[in-house]
């Protein structure tokens, strides 16, 4: 001990092994923490880039529909028929309504964007379903593949109803996977 002005001190020569390792542990929490939030910002953006598309596809048909209302019935697919990924694309394309579906489901398989020769430019397992109801009235459905399970849709959403289910030791069962966004379209009586 020296003694300066008056008051005794006791000088350190610098930190110790332990408070160099507790340093390191805390800083280490501190980056897998960061590292976790920047996996969900991910997902998120996904899921987010995800339903921006099938904004944008539901919107495509729904407006196709209203410009060709005439022959809005032959528009019809139903649940258990979409068009889309894992379906075969309608080839005539004598009607205006035949031409929209082509366009429609080769959108719904990803053919606004190409990479490698494959279509990418769509949701995950992208399916759309145009259901008539009555007075002349259409519940449009675009459906996808969602990255990480949640609630289920309503059951009055029939489009893609279990066909984005994974494994039974998946966390993907009971549609809690399948994601939708729906519009109606109602078509007036102009006589």
């Amino acid at each position: 001990m020296t003694a300066t002005n008056g008051r005794s001190s006791l000088h350190q020569g610098g930190t110790t092994l332990i408070e160099v390792l507790v340093t390191i542990i805390i800083l280490a929490f501190g980056l897998l923490g960061l590292a976790g939030l920047q996996s969900r910002l991910q997902l998120s953006d996904m899921e987010g880039y995800q339903r921006a598309q099938a904004l944008v596809l539901l919107n495509d048909i729904a407006s196709r529909i209203s410009t060709n209302r005439s022959a809005a019935d032959a528009y019809v697919t139903t649940a258990d028929d979409p068009l889309g990924v894992g379906m075969a694309c309608p080839t005539s394309t004598t009607s205006r309504q035949e031409i929209d579906a082509t366009q429609w489901c080769s959108a719904l398989q990803g053919a606004a964007e190409i990479t490698g020769g494959s279509k990418a430019g769509a949701m995950l397992g992208a399916r759309g379903c145009v259901e008539s109801l009555p007075n002349k009235e259409y519940l449009i459905t675009v459906a996808w593949q969602g990255l990480a399970p949640v609630s289920a849709p309503p059951e009055s959403v029939a489009c893609g109803k279990n066909l984005y289910n994974g494994a039974a030791d998946s966390a993907c069962t009971a549609d809690r996977c399948r994601r939708v966004v729906t519009t109606i379209v109602r078509i007036a009586n102009l006589n």
